[in-house]
């Protein structure tokens, strides 16, 4: 069973703190309302007067008093219904003499947001007395006997008249018409200046007009009613009148005035000059309740001094009320009072009324005394138990309806015990019996009235409309009377059935398989849900969610699930969906079940190649039986319908085919040269029955490799360009033309300058090949340039040559011997010197230097020269250079190791150490003895007297390598060159003979040659090498 219960935050969390700032003890609520309104009075605001705020989601209800009143649920304002309220017929208004005091109780209770909190007031409501009653006397005609030859200024007591309303409504003034009209009254006060015949303390505060007969005094008695009394103010003589006819009239004090009147008769007798005199003027008395009939109470004596007639008393009843009159008896002539009828304390506490003791004489003569008779209670009323609704909870007829989803504690009525008795017989305890889950809190913390208490039936566990549907609630109280009496009643409880359980699937997995191609309309399965709860909310509807529409229906009340389209396993071979069972109840509750359709296959499908043409490249010299390439083929069915064998239609014997992987693998070796591409069928047939197949075309082209490099067309290494200084920056120097054999990007070149550019004086384009001027010549840029331009081919791996162009900064050309003197010398200086410019330049700046230095260093200079000599002397001679011809040391050649892990050190000048780049040295010779150019590229040049021909130190005679000229040099890209390329007679001959050629092949990394290493020219000795360069001769 689940419970759902939504709250405010915001309104929770103010009220709450609205009730907490409350006082412990709550105050009743009082207002005042005067009776006989119309309806729709308003009588106040509940809200404002408990500091609640109203529109809060609080709602207000009536608990009692609706009988007079109304409220309204949402702002809390209490008013008056359709009845009519009239204080003098309110049962608990009927003995009240002070105003005050009649009021009529009501109960409110206040209801948090979603019932989350529940609170009962109390409230009276005083009804104010109006004018709506008249007073009258007890009879329209009043008789009053008086003796003939009275004194003037003898009082007569005159009968009393009554008004039901009370205080300045009540009986204001008496006025006695005389005989002409005028109307003659006296009123006797405390204060007044007369005294009255009785108590000898009032006295006249007021005159009146006076005729000559009789006068109208009005005292006020102690009690604070008004008392009438006649005065004689004129002789009377029995034998000339014996009857005076006057008007009485009473008026009371409302706005307006209600008056009335009777006919007062004044009959002259003889004289009676004593009155009765009572022995206390007030008698008090108890009686229990429900004393029989006939009973005595008190009997009233009075004693009159006068004899005979007129010393004979007789007892009646003064100002007394009608219900006075109905349960008590006076006895006339004894002045017993007994019971006449079984007085009910809890309908009359007490009775108090004025009793007259009145002589027989004439005119009579009479007392008052007051009488009290309290109402003492007995243990006759058994406690009443009255469970009214509360709250939200419908309760109508003994019969409560519960919804299940109620959360414990919550009240479901509110329960009144009361006991009209008094005291201890008034003292009530209640209590639910059985084993139910309900049990009674005070629905206040405030000590009120013992004689009533109000609980609430609370729930004290959760309930279970599955479990139980109906409780039968009794509840017992018992009073504290000796003996106690008790009693007890019953609240039937119906627990409503909610909506608390969803419908549950047998199975949370419904798997089945169903053949593709069906018919439409087939039924696939039935599922079923069953609901705990009942009625409505046991009912169930069937239906899929949204991602089968169109595909599959469910029938929604036998579950029925039914396909409405041919199935095609190759398109969707799985439909995973979800059935939903929902109840009809509110909130409506569902549940799901999970539908997993396999769709089972059929060999309806051919297979199918990914393409109809395979076409694949390999490269040539590939060895046989490598893989060449893959085809795809798919049968979109399943298990043995889509298990294909493969089969090549054509050229067998040259390629074969693998039928799990569809690798085709080649059965010779192939050579580009020969035959470029290949193309053949090969075909797919799958299991089924019968079975399906399908063909393709493979298409095989031999790729070539990059096993060529660059070839150089121009220039020769040994040609050189005239400069002239005055030449323009962007002006184009020279070109560097170069052809590489290969094919497609194998044949893309690139240049760029690796070395001897120190001065940065030149650019190059690194796909034309143009050398550009890019600084401003000088003066010390006068003379030979050489750059080393390397030109590599786009291939995976790269393959790359190397040039010199020579470059000759000068405005004529007077002696060309001399620049190529230096051209051919610049063959023989290693690649990574710089010759650039005029090396006498900076001699004259270096003199001064040099003369200070000799006198402090000529010491230095001798020892110099002396481990110069040495060293000369024991090793053999070589010079700043090579010699062609002759093989280098074996460890010169050899390349260092370096470890890539360990960083170079500096030295404290913050310069990197450098490394020689040679790792071999080739000899070259300048031109032909004719003075011809060697054009090409596989001419011998070992004949030739005058040069010698790039020789590599450990290769063959043909192969250039200057691969040999380098060390690997941090941070400079190491070149990994080949150490020995083909001879010029074999295929793919890669270099040139150099000279004048002097070509050079490597692969790899770029060559980077170092700008900073100073040439011969500049008279300093190359000392940046690791090993000592030897020269040799060819």
């Amino acid at each position: 069973m689940r419970t759902t219960v939504t709250v405010d935050c915001l309104s929770y969390c103010f009220l709450l703190l609205q009730l907490l700032s409350q006082p412990a003890a709550k105050q009743v609520l009082r207002y005042r309302l005067a009776e006989e309104g119309p309806a729709d009075i308003r009588v106040g605001n509940v809200a404002a007067d408990i500091s609640i705020t109203a529109g809060m989601d609080v709602t207000f209800t009536l608990e009692s008093g609706s009988e007079y009143f109304k409220i309204d649920n949402i702002t809390g304002d209490l008013s008056t219904n359709d009845r009519r309220i009239d204080r003098e017929k309110l049962p608990q208004c009927q003995m009240i003499f002070d105003e005050n005091e009649c009021f009529i109780d009501f109960e409110v209770s206040v209801i948090g947001p979603a019932q989350s909190w529940l609170d009962l007031f109390e409230g009276k409501v005083i009804i104010l007395d109006i004018n709506d009653n008249t007073p009258s006397f007890p009879s329209p005609v009043l008789t009053l006997s008086v003796e003939e030859n009275r004194p003037i200024g003898t009082l007569y007591l005159l009968p009393t008249a009554t008004d039901r309303d009370f205080g300045r409504n009540g009986i204001e003034r008496y006025e006695l018409i005389q005989d002409n009209g005028e109307s003659s009254v006296r009123r006797i006060g405390t204060s007044g200046s007369g005294v009255d015949a009785h108590s000898g303390k009032r006295r006249f505060d007021e005159g009146a007009s006076r005729s000559s007969v009789f006068e109208l005094q009005v005292a006020d008695t102690t009690d604070g009613e008004k008392q009438p009394q006649l005065i004689i103010k004129g002789a009377l003589d029995r034998e000339q009148r014996d009857s005076y006819e006057l008007t009485l009239r009473v008026r009371d004090g409302g706005d307006p005035p209600r008056s009335s009147q009777a006919i007062l008769r004044v009959m002259i007798t003889d004289v009676n000059d004593n009155t009765p005199r009572f022995e206390k003027s007030v008698y008090e008395a108890d009686l229990p309740e429900n004393s029989s009939p006939g009973a005595p109470i008190l009997q009233l004596k009075a004693g009159d001094t006068d004899v005979g007639v007129n010393g004979q008393i007789e007892y009646v009843f003064g100002a007394a009320t009608e219900s006075v009159r109905r349960l008590l008896r006076l006895d006339e002539s004894t002045g017993w009072l007994s019971v006449l009828h079984r007085i009910d304390r809890e309908d009359v506490s007490q009775l108090r009324f004025m009793v007259m003791a009145r002589d027989r004489g004439q005119p009579p003569k009479t007392d008052k005394a007051t009488v009290i008779i309290n109402i003492k209670d007995e243990n006759d009323n058994v406690p009443v138990i009255d469970i009214r609704k509360i709250g939200r909870i419908f309760l109508k007829d003994g019969v409560a309806n519960v919804a299940e989803d109620v959360i414990v504690d919550t009240p479901i009525a509110l329960v009144q015990v009361s006991d009209r008795d008094k005291g201890p017989n008034g003292i009530v305890t209640c209590t639910v019996v059985g084993d139910v889950p309900f049990q009674l809190k005070p629905a206040s913390e405030v000590e009120g009235d013992m004689n009533k208490k109000k609980y609430f039936l609370h729930t004290s566990a959760p309930l279970d409309y599955e479990a139980v549907q109906e409780y039968n609630v009794v509840i017992v109280a018992v009073d504290s009377g000796s003996p106690s009496l008790s009693s007890n009643n019953s609240l039937i409880v119906k627990v409503g059935d909610m909506n608390d359980n969803p419908p549950v699937f047998s199975k949370n997995l419904v798997e089945v398989s169903f053949s593709e191609n069906n018919a439409p309309g087939e039924r696939v399965d039935t599922v079923e849900a069953i609901d705990a709860d009942s009625g409505k909310n046991a009912e169930i509807s069937y239906s899929l969610d949204s991602t089968v529409t169109g595909i599959f229906s469910i029938d929604a009340n036998t579950g029925d699930i039914r396909v409405n389209t041919i199935l095609d396993r190759e398109q969707t071979e799985r439909y995973e969906f979800k059935v939903i069972a929902k109840d009809k109840g509110m909130p409506v509750l569902q549940g799901s079940a999970t539908v997993v359709v396999t769709v089972a296959d059929k060999n309806d499908n051919e297979p199918k190649f990914m393409q109809d043409v395979f076409t694949f490249y390999i490269q040539e010299n590939l060895q046989p039986n490598s893989p060449v390439g893959m085809i795809t083929v798919m049968d979109v069915d399943k298990g043995q319908n889509a298990a294909m064998s493969l089969y090549i239609e054509e050229d067998e014997t040259i390629f074969s085919i693998d039928n799990n992987t569809g690798t085709i693998f080649s059965n010779m070796a192939f050579d580009r040269e020969q035959r470029h591409s290949y193309s053949f069928r090969v075909k797919a047939v799958d299991g089924g029955d019968p079975p399906r197949s399908a063909t393709a075309t493979v298409s095989l082209s031999v790729m070539d490799v990059n096993d060529n490099p660059p070839t150089i067309i121009s220039p020769l290494n040994n040609s050189y360009t005239l400069l002239p200084p005055s030449s323009n920056i962007r002006t184009v120097v020279r070109s560097v033309s170069a052809k590489d054999i290969d094919t497609g990007v194998n044949s893309n070149l690139s240049y760029r300058i690796v070395g001897g550019n120190p001065f940065k004086l030149f650019d190059m384009d690194s796909w034309t090949g143009e050398i550009t001027l890019v600084g401003k010549l000088e003066q010390k840029h006068f003379g030979l340039h050489r750059l080393v331009v390397q030109v590599n081919d786009s291939g995976v791996p790269s393959q790359s040559t190397t040039t010199l162009v020579h470059i000759y900064v000068n405005e004529t050309l007077s002696n060309s011997t001399i620049v190529e003197a230096q051209v051919a010398k610049s063959l023989g200086t290693p690649l990574n010197a710089d010759i650039a410019g005029d090396p006498n330049y900076d001699l004259g700046k270096q003199r001064l230097s040099i003369a200070i230095g000799v006198i402090s260093g000529i010491m230095t200079v001798i020892l110099i020269i002396l481990v110069v000599v040495m060293a000369r002397y024991c090793r053999p001679k070589n010079k700043n250079g090579y010699e062609a011809g002759k093989k280098d040391h074996e460890d010169f050649f050899t390349p260092q190791q370096h470890d890539k892990n360990k960083k170079p050190k500096k030295d404290k000048n913050r310069k990197k150490s450098k490394q020689p780049l040679y790792s071999s040295i080739v000899t070259v010779e300048a031109s032909k003895p004719n003075g011809q150019r060697y054009d090409g590229v596989n001419e011998k040049l070992s004949d030739s007297p005058g040069m010698g021909r790039y020789r590599s130190v450990n290769g063959g005679p043909g192969s250039p390598d200057l691969a040999r000229h380098y060390k690997s040099s941090s941070p400079l890209p190491t070149v990994q060159l080949h150490p020995q390329s083909p001879t010029a007679g074999k295929k793919h001959q890669a270099v040139q003979d150099l000279p004048p050629a002097n070509t050079f092949v490597g692969t790899g990394d770029n060559i980077s040659i170092g700008s900073d290493h100073c040439s011969e020219y500049s008279s300093q000795t190359l000392n940046k090498y690791n090993k000592q360069v030897r020269i040799t001769s060819a």
